[in-house]
């Protein structure tokens, strides 16, 4: 290995990684490096680990490396470490990383703004890197500390739990705080499949407002609810979805389109 460094085949990129090609290393190189550079039982972690797992769609600032905080550990450019009295459960085939529910958590508690926060727990799911249950177990499990700790605790039971998520959501009191009158909650109108039950509607205008949590999303669920919300519009009614995790990002934008319906619909029917 000297000689093949020596004669400038091989190159050297720190203490214990050697690459056999020139040139800046690739980026799985780098996830290779950060492991062997960090220090003794180091793994990936955050949404490094998730890329590892095959995450799609986002791509880190830096590569988190968590390591046990008895060990030695050694600064590298691009990679933030993380010492832990205790380590959490890795998988080891492959790169070493955190379990992709565990490292989601901590991706997003990491995070630099909400939305990034938001976008990693709804990759996770989607991308089926875990199951809505392991996110749920492994979020009310574990430590839960930092700035973004509320936001992030929303947003796992929206995209987790879909009946908890808008039990919990105040909609009444978003539609009172702009002046609105407050809808009918769960109110229950016949489909032409049976009967139907609405999230909020105004049934003297016609509006209805549909929350969606994450279960909105599982398997089959967008074809139910567009067969729902087309029999709806057919029917003359004007329909408003809103995402509860919209709700937490963007409050002010969406109630502004459920005012602007209220406003324009009261007047037609007037």
């Amino acid at each position: 290995m000297r000689s093949e460094v020596v004669a400038g085949r091989w190159f050297v990129h720190g203490r214990h990684t050697v690459a056999v090609a020139a040139g800046p290393l690739a980026r799985r190189a780098r996830l290779w490096q950060a492991i062997w550079e960090s220090g003794a039982g180091a793994v990936l972690d955050g949404a490094a680990a998730l890329e590892a797992s095959g995450l799609r769609g986002f791509d880190p600032p830096r590569i988190d490396v968590s390591v046990p905080r008895a060990n030695r550990h050694h600064v590298l450019d691009g990679v933030r470490i993380h010492r832990r009295s205790e380590m959490p459960r890795v998988v080891t085939a492959g790169i070493p990383r955190v379990r992709a529910e565990l490292a989601a958590v901590h991706a997003a508690s990491w995070a630099r703004s909400d939305r990034e926060a938001a976008l990693i727990l709804c990759l996770v799911v989607q991308q089926r890197l875990t199951t809505p249950e392991r996110l749920l177990a492994a979020w009310r499990g574990g430590r839960r500390a930092g700035p973004r700790r509320p936001f992030v605790n929303a947003a796992v039971v929206d995209i987790c739990d879909g009946a908890q998520a808008l039990g919990e959501l105040d909609f009444a009191g978003l539609c009172r705080a702009r002046g609105l009158p407050e809808p009918s909650r769960q109110s229950v109108v016949r489909g032409r499949n049976g009967r139907v039950h609405l999230d909020a509607r105004w049934k003297g205008i016609g509006l209805v407002v549909e929350i969606d949590g994450g279960h909105h999303q599982w398997s089959l669920n967008p074809v139910a609810d567009a067969l729902r919300q087309n029999d709806l519009v057919v029917d003359g009614e004007v329909v408003l979805r809103i995402p509860v995790l919209g709700l937490r990002l963007d409050s002010r934008r969406f109630m502004d389109q459920v005012v602007r319906a209220h406003e324009r619909l009261t007047v037609e029917s007037a």
